[in-house]
């Protein structure tokens, strides 16, 4: 069964552009979930952060 592509196009023109990014590991036909803090690809796993990590204040030790 195909699953809905409502909201992963958007029309400008005469062309369809997509919404979502495509997943780097599976490729251009698999989009990446939208969440609060993240995207993600249902089909690998693959997940990156959508801000950059908290910055170390001051005086914080490092690794």
């Amino acid at each position: 069964m195909a699953k809905a592509r409502v909201g992963l196009y958007e029309a400008k023109g005469d062309s369809l552009v997509r919404t979502h990014r495509s997943c780097p590991k599976c490729g251009p036909g698999t989009f990446l979930a939208e969440h609060k803090d993240r995207r993600s690809c249902g089909r690998c796993g693959y997940s990156e952060s959508k801000s950059p990590p908290p910055s170390r204040g001051k005086g914080a030790k490092s690794a």
